[in-house]
Protein backbone atom coordinates (compact mmCIF):
# COMPACT_ATOMS: atom_id res chain seq x y z
CA UNK A 1 0.00 0.00 0.00
CA UNK A 2 1.26 3.39 -0.62
CA UNK A 3 2.57 4.96 2.54
CA UNK A 4 1.04 8.28 1.40
CA UNK A 5 -2.32 6.71 1.09
CA UNK A 6 -1.68 4.51 4.37
CA UNK A 7 -0.47 7.97 6.35
CA UNK A 8 -3.74 9.54 5.39
CA UNK A 9 -5.75 6.12 6.47
CA UNK A 10 -3.81 6.00 10.08
CA UNK A 11 -4.75 10.10 11.05
CA UNK A 12 -7.93 10.44 9.15
CA UNK A 13 -8.44 7.17 11.77
CA UNK A 14 -6.51 8.38 14.38
CA UNK A 15 -8.17 11.70 14.39
CA UNK A 16 -11.48 10.09 15.04
CA UNK A 17 -10.58 7.84 18.16
CA UNK A 18 -9.01 11.36 19.36
CA UNK A 19 -11.84 13.53 18.94
CA UNK A 20 -14.50 10.85 20.17
CA UNK A 21 -12.53 9.91 23.48
CA UNK A 22 -10.15 12.92 24.72
CA UNK A 23 -11.99 16.07 23.35
CA UNK A 24 -15.24 17.67 24.21
CA UNK A 25 -16.61 16.79 20.72
CA UNK A 26 -18.73 14.30 19.33
CA UNK A 27 -18.74 11.66 16.65
CA UNK A 28 -20.34 13.68 14.01
CA UNK A 29 -17.31 16.43 14.73
CA UNK A 30 -14.81 13.46 14.82
CA UNK A 31 -15.59 11.76 11.38
CA UNK A 32 -15.74 14.92 9.79
CA UNK A 33 -12.14 15.57 10.88
CA UNK A 34 -10.82 12.60 10.13
CA UNK A 35 -12.39 12.55 6.54
CA UNK A 36 -10.68 16.14 5.83
CA UNK A 37 -7.63 14.94 7.65
CA UNK A 38 -7.71 12.12 5.60
CA UNK A 39 -8.17 13.57 2.00
CA UNK A 40 -5.47 16.66 2.80
CA UNK A 41 -2.75 13.97 3.89
CA UNK A 42 -3.82 11.62 0.64
CA UNK A 43 -3.69 15.07 -1.63
CA UNK A 44 -6.54 15.70 -2.59
CA UNK A 45 -7.16 18.94 -3.48
CA UNK A 46 -8.66 21.47 -1.26
CA UNK A 47 -11.50 22.47 -3.22
CA UNK A 48 -12.20 18.53 -4.25
CA UNK A 49 -12.28 17.89 -0.66
CA UNK A 50 -15.19 19.81 0.79
CA UNK A 51 -17.21 18.42 -2.37
CA UNK A 52 -16.45 15.24 -1.71
CA UNK A 53 -17.88 16.13 2.51
CA UNK A 54 -20.86 17.48 0.85
CA UNK A 55 -21.52 14.77 -2.08
CA UNK A 56 -20.96 12.33 0.61
CA UNK A 57 -22.90 13.69 3.46
CA UNK A 58 -25.79 14.64 1.07
CA UNK A 59 -26.27 11.46 -0.75
CA UNK A 60 -26.09 9.30 2.42
CA UNK A 61 -28.77 11.42 4.31
CA UNK A 62 -30.94 11.75 1.16
CA UNK A 63 -31.34 8.37 1.08
CA UNK A 64 -31.20 7.50 4.90
CA UNK A 65 -32.27 10.22 6.86
CA UNK A 66 -35.96 10.41 7.03
CA UNK A 67 -35.66 6.90 7.48
CA UNK A 68 -33.92 7.24 10.93
CA UNK A 69 -36.50 9.80 12.01
CA UNK A 70 -39.73 7.80 11.35
CA UNK A 71 -38.26 4.83 13.08
CA UNK A 72 -37.53 6.56 16.15
CA UNK A 73 -40.61 8.53 15.69
CA UNK A 74 -42.64 4.90 15.63
CA UNK A 75 -40.23 3.98 18.60
CA UNK A 76 -41.58 6.93 20.91
CA UNK A 77 -45.04 6.71 20.68
CA UNK A 78 -44.97 2.58 21.48
CA UNK A 79 -42.92 3.82 24.14
CA UNK A 80 -45.14 6.48 25.50
CA UNK A 81 -48.60 4.89 24.47
CA UNK A 82 -47.91 1.66 26.79
CA UNK A 83 -47.51 -0.33 23.38
CA UNK A 84 -44.46 -2.09 24.54
CA UNK A 85 -45.74 -3.02 27.73
CA UNK A 86 -48.58 -4.63 25.83
CA UNK A 87 -46.24 -6.72 23.59
CA UNK A 88 -44.66 -7.47 27.37
CA UNK A 89 -47.34 -8.98 29.04
CA UNK A 90 -48.83 -10.94 25.60
CA UNK A 91 -45.05 -12.86 25.49
CA UNK A 92 -45.48 -13.50 29.12
CA UNK A 93 -48.94 -15.62 28.69
CA UNK A 94 -47.70 -17.48 25.47
CA UNK A 95 -44.28 -18.54 26.73
CA UNK A 96 -46.10 -20.00 30.09
CA UNK A 97 -45.33 -20.43 33.48
CA UNK A 98 -41.51 -21.22 33.89
CA UNK A 99 -40.59 -19.36 30.88
CA UNK A 100 -40.46 -16.36 31.59
CA UNK A 101 -36.85 -15.47 31.33
CA UNK A 102 -37.94 -16.64 27.71
CA UNK A 103 -40.79 -13.99 27.50
CA UNK A 104 -38.49 -11.58 28.79
CA UNK A 105 -35.81 -12.25 25.86
CA UNK A 106 -38.59 -12.23 22.96
CA UNK A 107 -40.21 -8.95 24.73
CA UNK A 108 -36.93 -7.18 24.64
CA UNK A 109 -35.98 -8.77 21.17
CA UNK A 110 -39.63 -7.16 19.44
CA UNK A 111 -39.48 -3.84 21.47
CA UNK A 112 -36.05 -3.12 20.70
CA UNK A 113 -36.86 -3.43 17.05
CA UNK A 114 -38.02 0.50 17.10
CA UNK A 115 -37.16 1.40 20.49
CA UNK A 116 -33.76 2.53 22.13
CA UNK A 117 -32.65 -0.18 24.50
CA UNK A 118 -32.23 2.12 27.32
CA UNK A 119 -35.60 3.42 27.28
CA UNK A 120 -36.74 0.15 27.16
CA UNK A 121 -35.65 -1.04 29.52
CA UNK A 122 -36.62 1.42 32.01
CA UNK A 123 -40.43 0.58 31.23
CA UNK A 124 -40.02 -2.89 30.75
CA UNK A 125 -37.77 -3.78 34.16
CA UNK A 126 -40.51 -3.16 36.48
CA UNK A 127 -42.84 -5.92 34.86
CA UNK A 128 -39.23 -8.09 34.66
CA UNK A 129 -38.60 -7.33 38.65
CA UNK A 130 -42.39 -8.44 39.34
CA UNK A 131 -42.33 -11.79 37.35
CA UNK A 132 -39.14 -12.82 39.60
CA UNK A 133 -40.85 -12.08 42.94
CA UNK A 134 -44.08 -13.80 41.93
CA UNK A 135 -42.39 -16.58 40.32
CA UNK A 136 -39.46 -17.13 42.44
CA UNK A 137 -36.95 -16.32 39.73
CA UNK A 138 -33.71 -14.62 40.14
CA UNK A 139 -34.01 -10.71 39.51
CA UNK A 140 -30.91 -11.21 37.76
CA UNK A 141 -31.95 -13.73 35.46
CA UNK A 142 -34.63 -11.55 34.70
CA UNK A 143 -32.83 -8.42 34.04
CA UNK A 144 -30.18 -10.39 32.01
CA UNK A 145 -32.89 -11.92 29.96
CA UNK A 146 -35.14 -8.99 29.00
CA UNK A 147 -31.30 -6.85 28.56
CA UNK A 148 -29.80 -9.57 26.21
CA UNK A 149 -33.48 -9.79 24.24
CA UNK A 150 -33.36 -5.82 23.64
CA UNK A 151 -29.77 -5.69 22.84
CA UNK A 152 -29.41 -8.35 20.08
CA UNK A 153 -32.36 -6.47 17.11
CA UNK A 154 -31.03 -2.84 18.45
CA UNK A 155 -27.12 -4.14 16.95
CA UNK A 156 -28.95 -6.30 14.33
CA UNK A 157 -32.45 -5.26 12.85
CA UNK A 158 -33.17 -1.67 11.29
CA UNK A 159 -34.85 0.43 11.72
CA UNK A 160 -32.64 0.64 14.94
CA UNK A 161 -30.35 3.16 13.56
CA UNK A 162 -27.09 1.57 13.34
CA UNK A 163 -28.38 -1.50 11.45
CA UNK A 164 -30.19 1.54 9.20
CA UNK A 165 -27.42 3.47 8.77
CA UNK A 166 -24.70 0.78 7.85
CA UNK A 167 -27.42 -0.31 5.12
CA UNK A 168 -27.30 3.09 3.79
CA UNK A 169 -23.61 3.00 3.94
CA UNK A 170 -22.89 -0.14 2.76
CA UNK A 171 -25.46 0.05 -0.07
CA UNK A 172 -27.19 -3.05 0.58
CA UNK A 173 -31.12 -3.86 0.25
CA UNK A 174 -33.02 -2.48 3.47
CA UNK A 175 -35.03 -5.33 3.04
CA UNK A 176 -32.59 -7.75 2.41
CA UNK A 177 -30.81 -6.79 5.31
CA UNK A 178 -34.35 -6.75 8.03
CA UNK A 179 -34.75 -10.39 7.08
CA UNK A 180 -30.85 -11.63 6.81
CA UNK A 181 -30.91 -9.55 10.92
CA UNK A 182 -34.20 -11.30 12.02
CA UNK A 183 -32.72 -14.44 10.85
CA UNK A 184 -29.70 -13.58 12.80
CA UNK A 185 -31.48 -12.87 15.59
CA UNK A 186 -33.14 -16.10 16.19
CA UNK A 187 -30.13 -18.13 17.13
CA UNK A 188 -28.61 -15.75 19.24
CA UNK A 189 -32.55 -15.68 21.46
CA UNK A 190 -31.36 -19.40 23.13
CA UNK A 191 -27.66 -17.98 23.61
CA UNK A 192 -29.13 -14.91 25.83
CA UNK A 193 -31.31 -17.40 27.68
CA UNK A 194 -29.13 -19.82 28.72
CA UNK A 195 -26.33 -16.93 29.75
CA UNK A 196 -29.18 -15.51 31.86
CA UNK A 197 -30.11 -18.86 33.57
CA UNK A 198 -26.54 -20.18 34.14
CA UNK A 199 -24.85 -16.45 35.61
CA UNK A 200 -27.75 -14.59 37.24
CA UNK A 201 -28.31 -17.39 40.48
CA UNK A 202 -24.71 -17.21 40.77
CA UNK A 203 -24.88 -13.12 41.05
CA UNK A 204 -28.00 -13.20 42.51
CA UNK A 205 -26.75 -13.53 45.99
CA UNK A 206 -24.46 -9.84 45.23
CA UNK A 207 -27.18 -7.93 44.77
CA UNK A 208 -26.80 -4.39 46.19
CA UNK A 209 -30.22 -3.02 47.55
CA UNK A 210 -28.98 0.34 47.72
CA UNK A 211 -27.98 0.22 44.23
CA UNK A 212 -31.83 -0.68 42.92
CA UNK A 213 -33.62 2.42 41.87
CA UNK A 214 -36.97 1.72 44.11
CA UNK A 215 -35.17 2.64 47.01
CA UNK A 216 -34.28 6.02 48.53
CA UNK A 217 -30.59 5.31 48.43
CA UNK A 218 -28.99 8.53 46.92
CA UNK A 219 -26.61 6.39 44.86
CA UNK A 220 -29.82 5.01 43.22
CA UNK A 221 -29.48 7.67 40.51
CA UNK A 222 -26.36 8.07 40.32
CA UNK A 223 -24.00 6.48 36.85
CA UNK A 224 -23.68 7.80 33.42
CA UNK A 225 -26.57 5.83 32.21
CA UNK A 226 -29.25 7.34 34.78
CA UNK A 227 -30.05 10.52 33.25
CA UNK A 228 -30.27 8.75 29.81
CA UNK A 229 -32.60 6.59 31.04
CA UNK A 230 -35.21 9.13 31.92
CA UNK A 231 -35.50 7.97 35.34
CA UNK A 232 -36.26 10.76 38.02
CA UNK A 233 -37.81 10.86 41.67
CA UNK A 234 -41.36 10.93 42.14
CA UNK A 235 -43.20 12.93 45.43
CA UNK A 236 -42.10 9.47 48.26
CA UNK A 237 -38.85 10.07 46.85
CA UNK A 238 -38.25 6.88 44.65
CA UNK A 239 -37.13 6.75 41.15
CA UNK A 240 -39.74 6.38 38.43
CA UNK A 241 -39.44 5.42 35.05
CA UNK A 242 -40.83 7.00 31.79
CA UNK A 243 -44.16 5.32 32.23
CA UNK A 244 -44.39 7.09 35.56
CA UNK A 245 -44.31 3.71 37.62
CA UNK A 246 -42.01 3.37 41.04
CA UNK A 247 -39.22 0.93 39.25
CA UNK A 248 -39.58 -2.58 40.77
CA UNK A 249 -43.21 -1.89 41.15
CA UNK A 250 -45.27 -3.77 38.59
CA UNK A 251 -47.15 -1.76 35.88
CA UNK A 252 -50.84 -1.43 35.95
CA UNK A 253 -52.32 -3.08 32.32
CA UNK A 254 -51.69 -1.39 29.13
CA UNK A 255 -54.43 1.04 28.19
CA UNK A 256 -54.52 -1.20 24.21
CA UNK A 257 -53.93 -4.44 23.09
CA UNK A 258 -50.57 -6.24 22.11
CA UNK A 259 -52.58 -6.49 18.55
CA UNK A 260 -52.78 -2.88 17.95
CA UNK A 261 -49.55 -1.92 19.66
CA UNK A 262 -47.53 -4.73 16.89
CA UNK A 263 -49.46 -2.86 13.62
CA UNK A 264 -46.58 -0.27 13.46
CA UNK A 265 -44.55 -2.86 13.80
CA UNK A 266 -45.57 -5.11 11.04
CA UNK A 267 -46.82 -3.23 8.75
CA UNK A 268 -43.71 -1.46 7.59
CA UNK A 269 -41.38 -4.90 8.26
CA UNK A 270 -43.67 -6.45 5.63
CA UNK A 271 -44.17 -4.23 3.23
CA UNK A 272 -40.13 -3.53 2.77
CA UNK A 273 -39.76 -7.20 2.87
CA UNK A 274 -43.10 -7.96 0.50
CA UNK A 275 -40.36 -5.02 -1.83
CA UNK A 276 -37.42 -7.15 -1.99
CA UNK A 277 -39.21 -10.41 -2.13
CA UNK A 278 -41.70 -9.23 -5.25
CA UNK A 279 -38.48 -7.74 -7.29
CA UNK A 280 -36.99 -10.58 -6.75
CA UNK A 281 -39.35 -13.30 -8.15
CA UNK A 282 -42.18 -10.91 -9.51
CA UNK A 283 -40.17 -7.94 -11.21
CA UNK A 284 -42.35 -5.57 -14.12
CA UNK A 285 -45.50 -7.30 -12.61
CA UNK A 286 -48.17 -5.34 -10.98
CA UNK A 287 -47.64 -6.86 -7.31
CA UNK A 288 -44.11 -5.81 -8.03
CA UNK A 289 -44.96 -2.00 -8.63
CA UNK A 290 -47.57 -1.83 -5.47
CA UNK A 291 -44.95 -2.90 -3.52
CA UNK A 292 -41.48 -0.73 -5.05
CA UNK A 293 -44.20 2.34 -3.63
CA UNK A 294 -45.65 0.65 -0.30
CA UNK A 295 -42.58 -0.93 0.69
CA UNK A 296 -40.15 1.77 0.03
CA UNK A 297 -38.70 2.46 3.45
CA UNK A 298 -39.62 5.95 3.79
CA UNK A 299 -43.52 5.06 2.70
CA UNK A 300 -43.57 1.73 4.73
CA UNK A 301 -42.44 3.40 7.81
CA UNK A 302 -44.40 7.10 6.86
CA UNK A 303 -47.69 4.27 6.98
CA UNK A 304 -46.50 2.72 10.41
CA UNK A 305 -46.20 6.30 12.01
CA UNK A 306 -49.77 7.00 10.85
CA UNK A 307 -50.99 3.80 12.59
CA UNK A 308 -48.80 4.53 15.36
CA UNK A 309 -50.14 8.13 15.92
CA UNK A 310 -53.70 7.70 15.40
CA UNK A 311 -54.44 3.81 16.74
CA UNK A 312 -51.84 3.65 19.74
CA UNK A 313 -52.57 6.76 22.14
CA UNK A 314 -55.15 5.91 24.70
CA UNK A 315 -58.44 8.02 24.41
CA UNK A 316 -58.36 11.63 25.39
CA UNK A 317 -55.07 11.86 24.41
CA UNK A 318 -54.55 15.49 23.12
CA UNK A 319 -52.70 16.41 20.15
CA UNK A 320 -50.40 18.43 21.75
CA UNK A 321 -48.76 15.40 23.80
CA UNK A 322 -48.77 13.53 20.46
CA UNK A 323 -46.58 16.39 18.91
CA UNK A 324 -44.35 16.41 22.19
CA UNK A 325 -44.18 12.89 21.93
CA UNK A 326 -42.86 13.08 17.89
CA UNK A 327 -40.85 16.41 18.72
CA UNK A 328 -38.78 14.51 21.28
CA UNK A 329 -37.75 11.77 19.24
CA UNK A 330 -36.98 14.23 16.48
CA UNK A 331 -34.69 15.75 18.67
CA UNK A 332 -33.09 12.30 19.89
CA UNK A 333 -32.60 10.82 16.06
CA UNK A 334 -31.47 14.60 15.17
CA UNK A 335 -27.63 13.52 16.35
CA UNK A 336 -27.78 10.03 14.75
CA UNK A 337 -28.85 11.32 11.73
CA UNK A 338 -26.10 14.10 11.64
CA UNK A 339 -23.22 11.31 12.64
CA UNK A 340 -24.65 9.15 9.94
CA UNK A 341 -24.41 11.99 6.80
CA UNK A 342 -20.16 12.34 8.26
CA UNK A 343 -20.04 8.85 8.28
CA UNK A 344 -20.71 8.89 4.65
CA UNK A 345 -18.70 11.81 3.80
CA UNK A 346 -15.77 10.28 5.73
CA UNK A 347 -17.02 7.27 3.23
CA UNK A 348 -16.70 9.08 0.41
CA UNK A 349 -13.06 10.76 0.72
CA UNK A 350 -12.09 7.34 0.66
CA UNK A 351 -13.48 6.32 -2.52
CA UNK A 352 -12.20 9.44 -4.34
CA UNK A 353 -9.12 9.87 -2.90
CA UNK A 354 -8.07 6.31 -3.42
CA UNK A 355 -7.24 5.29 -0.02
CA UNK A 356 -10.23 2.86 0.06
CA UNK A 357 -9.05 0.93 -3.54
CA UNK A 358 -5.21 0.67 -1.93
CA UNK A 359 -6.39 -0.88 1.43
CA UNK A 360 -8.69 -3.07 -0.28
CA UNK A 361 -5.55 -4.49 -2.05
CA UNK A 362 -3.18 -3.88 1.32
CA UNK A 363 -6.12 -6.25 3.41
CA UNK A 364 -6.46 -9.07 0.86
CA UNK A 365 -3.85 -10.85 1.50
CA UNK A 366 -4.57 -10.65 5.42
CA UNK A 367 -5.14 -14.62 6.78
CA UNK A 368 -8.52 -13.75 7.81
CA UNK A 369 -11.91 -13.65 5.44
CA UNK A 370 -12.83 -10.39 3.75
CA UNK A 371 -16.13 -10.41 5.25
CA UNK A 372 -15.06 -10.20 8.96
CA UNK A 373 -13.13 -7.11 8.55
CA UNK A 374 -16.52 -4.83 9.32
CA UNK A 375 -16.31 -7.02 12.05
CA UNK A 376 -13.06 -6.47 13.56
CA UNK A 377 -13.54 -2.96 12.91
CA UNK A 378 -16.69 -2.61 14.94
CA UNK A 379 -15.24 -4.55 17.82
CA UNK A 380 -12.21 -2.52 18.07
CA UNK A 381 -14.56 0.91 17.96
CA UNK A 382 -17.08 -0.44 20.23
CA UNK A 383 -14.34 -1.33 22.95
CA UNK A 384 -12.73 2.31 22.30
CA UNK A 385 -15.98 4.43 22.58
CA UNK A 386 -18.62 2.64 24.12
CA UNK A 387 -21.31 3.42 22.00
CA UNK A 388 -22.68 -0.01 19.63
CA UNK A 389 -23.76 3.02 16.97
CA UNK A 390 -20.94 4.84 16.48
CA UNK A 391 -18.92 1.65 16.26
CA UNK A 392 -21.48 0.06 13.26
CA UNK A 393 -21.62 3.35 11.72
CA UNK A 394 -17.76 3.78 11.68
CA UNK A 395 -16.81 0.18 10.85
CA UNK A 396 -19.08 1.03 7.60
CA UNK A 397 -17.88 4.33 6.34
CA UNK A 398 -14.11 2.72 6.63
CA UNK A 399 -14.53 -0.95 4.94
CA UNK A 400 -17.05 0.46 2.80
CA UNK A 401 -14.84 0.58 -0.23
CA UNK A 402 -13.07 -2.15 0.55
CA UNK A 403 -16.07 -4.46 0.78
CA UNK A 404 -17.14 -2.93 -2.37
CA UNK A 405 -14.02 -3.37 -3.96
CA UNK A 406 -13.35 -6.97 -2.70
CA UNK A 407 -17.31 -8.00 -4.04
CA UNK A 408 -18.20 -8.66 -0.58
CA UNK A 409 -22.20 -8.66 -0.46
CA UNK A 410 -23.29 -5.91 0.98
CA UNK A 411 -26.01 -7.60 3.22
CA UNK A 412 -23.25 -9.61 4.48
CA UNK A 413 -20.84 -6.94 5.24
CA UNK A 414 -23.50 -5.01 6.70
CA UNK A 415 -24.15 -7.95 9.27
CA UNK A 416 -20.69 -8.14 10.09
CA UNK A 417 -20.48 -5.08 11.44
CA UNK A 418 -23.41 -5.34 13.02
CA UNK A 419 -22.47 -8.55 15.16
CA UNK A 420 -18.98 -6.64 15.64
CA UNK A 421 -20.27 -4.22 17.37
CA UNK A 422 -21.52 -6.29 20.52
CA UNK A 423 -18.27 -7.06 22.16
CA UNK A 424 -17.69 -5.86 25.33
CA UNK A 425 -20.07 -3.07 26.60
CA UNK A 426 -18.65 -2.01 29.97
CA UNK A 427 -18.18 1.34 32.05
CA UNK A 428 -17.87 3.70 28.84
CA UNK A 429 -21.40 2.65 27.34
CA UNK A 430 -24.72 4.00 28.88
CA UNK A 431 -26.25 0.72 28.46
CA UNK A 432 -24.04 -0.76 30.81
CA UNK A 433 -24.97 1.73 33.48
CA UNK A 434 -28.68 1.26 32.85
CA UNK A 435 -28.79 -2.26 33.18
CA UNK A 436 -26.70 -3.02 36.23
CA UNK A 437 -28.19 -0.27 38.37
CA UNK A 438 -31.20 -0.97 38.07
CA UNK A 439 -30.34 -4.68 38.59
CA UNK A 440 -28.48 -3.22 41.36
CA UNK A 441 -24.99 -4.82 40.58
CA UNK A 442 -21.97 -3.11 40.53
CA UNK A 443 -18.10 -3.83 40.07
CA UNK A 444 -16.60 -7.17 38.92
CA UNK A 445 -20.22 -8.57 39.41
CA UNK A 446 -22.06 -5.79 37.30
CA UNK A 447 -19.40 -6.71 34.62
CA UNK A 448 -19.95 -10.34 34.75
CA UNK A 449 -23.33 -9.81 34.12
CA UNK A 450 -23.39 -7.34 31.51
CA UNK A 451 -19.84 -7.29 29.72
CA UNK A 452 -19.95 -10.87 29.89
CA UNK A 453 -23.41 -11.18 27.93
CA UNK A 454 -22.34 -9.06 25.25
CA UNK A 455 -18.72 -10.75 24.86
CA UNK A 456 -21.12 -14.13 24.61
CA UNK A 457 -23.31 -12.64 21.92
CA UNK A 458 -20.47 -11.06 20.00
CA UNK A 459 -18.56 -15.04 20.08
CA UNK A 460 -21.94 -16.70 19.41
CA UNK A 461 -22.11 -14.53 16.35
CA UNK A 462 -19.31 -15.68 14.49
CA UNK A 463 -20.03 -19.22 13.57
CA UNK A 464 -23.04 -17.07 12.31
CA UNK A 465 -21.92 -14.90 10.16
CA UNK A 466 -19.45 -17.79 8.54
CA UNK A 467 -22.80 -19.70 7.71
CA UNK A 468 -24.06 -16.04 6.43
CA UNK A 469 -21.30 -15.83 4.17
CA UNK A 470 -21.70 -19.06 2.73
CA UNK A 471 -25.60 -18.42 1.51
CA UNK A 472 -24.49 -14.62 0.08
CA UNK A 473 -21.74 -15.45 -1.71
Amino acid sequence: MDLQLLAALGLGVAAVVALILWSRLDAFVGLLAGALVTGLVAGVSPVDLIGHVSTGFGSTLGGIGVVIALGVMIGKVLEESGGADALAKLFVRLAGRGREDVAMTATGAVVSVPVFCDSGFVILHPLARSLARRYGRPVVTMSLALAGGLAITHHMVPPTPGPLAAAGLLGADLGAVIAAGLLFVIPLIPVVVAYARIVGPRLESQLDPTLVPDSDAPAAAEGPGAAQAGTSRGASGHVVGRTGVPVGEEPPDPPIGAGRAALPLLLPLVLIIGNTVTGAVAEGTALANAFAFAGNPTVALLLGLAIAVYLLPPRGTSRATVVGWLTAAAASAGMIVFITGAGGAFGEVLRQSGVGDALAEAVSGWPVPMFLMPFLIASFVRVAQGSGTVAIITSATLSGPVMEAAGVDPTLAVLSACAGSMVFSYFNDSYFWVVTRFTGLSGVAAMKMWSGMTTTLWLASLPLLGVAALILR
